[in-house]
């Protein structure tokens, strides 16, 4: 934005005509028309968190063994059981006193709530100080009444206990209410955290008091509309929406329109300097920078509907919520703000007012001034030292993304969060006091009429230490197999992974393992199959739409090979200080797809902007090298703003308290700075120095007497 010179304009500078005819009634129009929109929205838009689904096996896809588990548990008495286990320890060693407090407690929490006939067995540690007893409760359907029944549970446990004797509870069921409380704190506090930053940013950018109220008052209307829109579109086509995939929304909602914003009222701005009119001056930044936004959008939203062909289902849904957020934006910020800016008149810049260029009053058109701006002084050393700095880029780049070959392995429940709820801190007292030990079973289910063959198997399997058998309907019979190993340990995936291929071989029982581990098993599972589908799907799908808009292939594939070394960097990085600098453990299976999309299509978004200018400047008559330095210099700004308030917003999801989401925004964030300030900025601009015209080929561009 500082790339121009603001100033106000002659005080006896006539004033600008009012729009004859229809044009005056077009502001007036389209804010009805958005007003309807919204009336009509924002029943719907408060509707989609009472849709969004966060357990691991919404995650899954159908054909997932943990996934049909659940299902055939739900055709059983009492349905799918949600498993807890009542702790009860002293650091110093259990007494007698608190075995028996720990007993009456454990019978009372059997009493209130349907086990199936079981009755609650105490599994005391080796060392004396933690008694656990793992139950299985039944008949609870909802997560309303699962947040319920652990809340209850919890309050019974630690009621009138011996001074000294804590009580926690644990297990897979109160590690799903754990997980939804956390998650239902994240909507509201990710966008008032998200509107802050954008608003600080606007309001730096613009150097207005009044200027950043209008896109962000265009950002509000754009999240409610894509809130509504997904909500229809979630209900219709049946999508998975988790709490991850509506923040990832919302802070694209506010990227992307901020960016938007930014990139439109720039080229205003500019107009308002050739044209008295505002109306004139916006409509003739809209058909100017118009197309490009419109390329770039549909580049960013087709390269998320590639998520689609995903098998995850958190990963699929993420496609069409990108996408609805992205077209959003680019609705509401090339119609509403556009007339919001045109009925505020040009002194909504103020104090820094653009002036109108009257050739009557002899002024100069301050456009056409040539200053030595940071993104002119950056093209001059480029072409002072292309290839030093193509090379540096290069191995930097390269250096970073060395971590991706190391990346860490998928984290433990413990890991999930980055404070510790009570069914984390109970799984690591459990860890601690049962090493080398189960605490809690693994689910199998097998047709009834070779249940006891599947038990028979299923004992005989290396690092099982027993089966129960448990329920029976509908022709299914569920076992419960402890594992010698702890749970999450690499222990018990070995054991799963050697059970599931014993079961798999006893023809006709169709026998299934599930259970937390199960799930993580094939979420990893699932998400190696998705990235080695979709990643060359969004390469392929990106390439192809940016060929057709710069007429070109060598260029789209220099700009898409730059774009994915920044996301490789970036993932490196993150890899390497994850643990080392905020002692996170692991990394999401789903992690490296799901940055790999964003970083791809946001950065491409960017690269249009530049390689689309060049191309301009080119066909106008300049020589390929001097294009790749006027169009730095002068998309240089904007984008660069467009690329921090971007980063920034992804940056808010490191606030949260899912380390998932930190580590999401993380990789986005650090992808899209260096996409902007190295890649874009050094490494393609060197990179198009040193090819000259050849960069447009084949494309007639590449062909004349000046090869450069």
């Amino acid at each position: 934005m500082g790339a121009l010179t603001l100033d106000t304009p002659p005080a006896d500078s006539p004033p600008a005509p009012p729009p004859a005819g229809r044009r005056r009634l077009l502001p007036w129009a389209v804010i009805g028309l958005w007003v309807a929109v919204l009336a009509l929205a924002l029943p719907f838009a408060g509707k989609l968190g009472g849709i969004t689904r966060d357990e691991s096996v919404d995650y899954l896809p159908d054909s997932a063994d943990s996934t049909q588990v659940v299902r055939l548990q739900e055709l059983l008495p009492g349905g799918e059981t949600t498993d807890v286990i009542l702790v009860w320890a002293r650091d110093g060693g259990l007494t007698a006193d608190d075995l028996a407090a720990a007993g009456e407690r454990a019978a009372e929490v059997a009493a209130a709530y349907d086990t199936g006939g079981a009755e609650p067995a105490a599994v005391p540690s080796e060392d004396g100080t933690t008694v656990m007893y793992p139950l299985a409760l039944h008949g609870i359907d909802s997560s309303e009444e699962r947040a319920d029944a652990v809340e209850d549970i919890r309050e019974r446990t630690d009621a009138g206990l011996p001074g000294g004797l804590t009580a926690e509870v644990g297990g897979a069921g109160a590690l799903q209410h754990d997980s939804t409380a956390v998650f239902e704190s994240v909507d509201v506090t990710l966008m008032m955290a998200t509107a802050l930053i954008v608003a600080v940013l606007l309001v730096v950018t613009y150097r207005s008091p009044v200027l950043w109220l209008l896109p962000l008052l265009s950002v509000g209307v754009a999240a409610v509309c894509s809130m509504a829109l997904l909500y229809t579109i979630a209900q219709v086509f049946d999508i998975t929406v988790t709490t991850m995939s509506s923040s990832v929304m919302t802070v694209l909602v506010f990227g992307a329109g901020t960016d938007y914003a930014l990139l439109l009222t720039a080229r205003y701005r500019e107009e308002l300097r050739r044209e008295r009119v505002p109306l004139e001056a916006m409509l003739r930044a809209v058909r100017g920078c118009g197309p490009a936004l419109l390329a770039s959008s549909g580049t960013v939203a087709a390269g998320l509907l590639c998520l689609l062909a995903a098998g995850l289902n958190s990963s699929k849904g993420l496609g069409p919520v990108g996408a609805v957020a992205v077209l959003s934006s680019l609705a509401v910020m090339t119609t509403l703000l556009p007339t919001l800016l045109v009925l505020a008149g040009r002194r909504v810049f103020w104090p820094l007012i653009p002036r109108y260029h009257s050739p009557r009053y002899g002024s100069p058109d301050p456009t056409a001034r040539e200053r030595r701006t940071l993104f002119a002084r950056m093209g001059s050393s480029v072409s002072r030292r292309p290839v030093a700095i193509l090379t540096g880029g290069v191995v930097l780049l390269g250096a970073l993304a060395l971590g991706t070959l190391n990346l860490p392995g998928a984290p433990r429940s413990e890991d999930t969060f980055t404070d510790t709820p009570e069914s984390i801190s109970a799984m690591t007292r459990l860890a601690d006091a049962y090493p080398g030990h189960g605490t809690q079973p693994l689910a199998v289910m097998a047709r009834t009429d070779h249940a006891a063959e599947v038990a028979e198997a299923a004992g005989a399997t290396e690092g099982v230490d027993r089966v129960a058998e448990g329920r029976s309907a509908a022709g299914w019979t569920e076992l419960a197999v402890w594992a010698t190993a702890p749970p999450e340990s690499d222990g018990e995936k070995e054991t799963i992974g050697a059970l599931r291929g014993a079961l798999h071989a006893v023809e006709g029982a169709e026998a299934v393992v599930g259970g937390s581990t199960a799930q993580q098993i094939d979420l990893a599972d699932t998400s190696a199959e998705d990235q080695a589908l979709v990643l060359p799907l969004v390469l392929g799908v990106v390439l192809l739409i940016l060929m057709a808009l710069l007429r070109s292939v060598l260029a789209p594939v220099l700009l898409l090979a730059a774009v994915v070394a920044s996301w490789g960097a970036a993932l490196g990085l993150g890899s390497l200080v994850f643990e080392s600098v905020f002692g996170y453990r692991g990394m999401d299976p789903a992690v490296p797809l799901t940055t790999f999309v964003f970083c791809v299509a946001l950065g491409v978004d960017y690269g249009i902007f530049l390689m689309h200018r060049m191309r301009e400047e080119a066909l106008g008559g300049l020589a390929t090298r001097q294009a790749a330095l006027t169009a730095l210099r002068t998309t240089g700004g904007v984008i660069a703003s467009a690329g921090v308030v971007l980063a920034a917003t992804f940056g808010v999801l490191m606030s949260m308290p899912v380390v998932m989401m930190f580590q999401l925004g993380f990789v986005v964030a650090v992808g899209v700075l260096l996409d902007t300030f190295l890649v874009r900025t050094y490494i393609i601009t060197a990179a198009t120095w040193l090819l000259g015209r050849r960069v447009w080929w084949p494309g007639p561009l590449s062909r004349g007497a000046d090869a450069r």
